[in-house]
């Protein structure tokens, strides 16, 4: 990627529903080289796609949590089938699967309190190779809307 890609990415990061037209000006090409640009970055993978950001609480999903969790056997079968299940869970934004003390992540939403704890008891309480979870309720959750490349690193000679 070069400089052209990056800041055409960044535009699209900041609005991905604008004109092509608009893109190619700020960044200073004609429209169908942007449009070429654009294509290329899709077919190499850098663009995943284009989404809306929907507010949960329109969702009914007020409230948000991260739960940790381990599992045991920690084999490829009982991780593959705890990541499959939990991802299709309606209540789950995200599933991470970690290295360290916690196995997995699990980003979830309810509409209250009392929904968030019967999830739980529910979905995690019962399930065998749940060996413990913990659960942290998110008061605020920031992301960063535009990502540029970082640097590459050179290692020490």
């Amino acid at each position: 990627m070069d400089e052209l890609d990056t800041a055409i990415l960044r535009h699209l990061q900041e609005d991905a529903r604008q004109p092509n037209r608009a893109i190619a000006q700020k960044v200073g090409i004609a429209p169908s080289t942007c449009l070429e640009r654009i294509r290329l970055l899709r077919r190499r993978g850098v663009i995943r796609g284009y989404h809306a950001r929907v507010a949960l609480p329109a969702l009914n999903r007020g409230v948000q949590a991260m739960v940790s969790a381990q599992v045991r056997p920690l084999n490829r079968e009982v991780v593959a089938a705890f990541e499959q299940s939990v991802a299709g869970l309606p209540e789950v934004l995200s599933v991470y699967t970690m290295a360290g003390s916690d196995d997995f992540l699990v980003h979830v939403t309810a509409p209250d309190i009392e929904h968030l704890h019967a999830f739980l008891l529910e979905r995690f309480t019962e399930r065998r190779e749940i060996v413990s979870f913990r659960t942290s309720i998110i008061f605020q959750h920031l992301t960063n809307p535009v990502l540029e490349p970082l640097a590459e690193v050179n290692p020490a000679p």
